[in-house]
């Protein structure tokens, strides 16, 4: 069964900073976790940062300069640093992931960012 697991979600004010981190609680090596996404109340989900095992990145335009992606291939986990948060930024945040092999898709239960002004 696979299941991704987000931690690091929390409330800090304007201009504050977070760290997300993402892990597959089970055979660490049955899923490539991909990125992260975020959804707020009454918007469409968007594209924060996604990355790929061999270290290439794209960001989503809000957050670059901002957020930085990064994985530790060993442990199958995936980071998201959030710096100078803004309200803008408040967010159910998931991580995503892909089968190891063959076709699929594999989202987390999300994490609250919450910034306050």
């Amino acid at each position: 069964q696979v299941r991704l697991v987000e931690s690091g979600g929390g409330t800090v004010q304007a201009g504050g900073s977070l760290r997300l981190s993402c892990a597959h609680a089970g055979d660490i090596f049955s899923v490539n976790i991909t990125g992260w996404y975020r959804q707020a109340p009454g918007k469409e989900p968007e594209l924060v940062a996604a990355t790929t095992r061999g270290g290439s990145t794209r960001y989503g335009d809000p957050v670059k300069g901002r957020f930085s992606i990064s994985r530790d291939n060993t442990k199958n986990e995936v980071f998201l640093q959030m710096n100078n948060l803004q309200p803008e930024d408040t967010a159910v945040y998931c991580c995503s992931g892909i089968p190891a092999l063959g076709p699929g898709e594999y989202w987390g239960q999300g994490t609250q960012v919450t910034v306050s002004s």
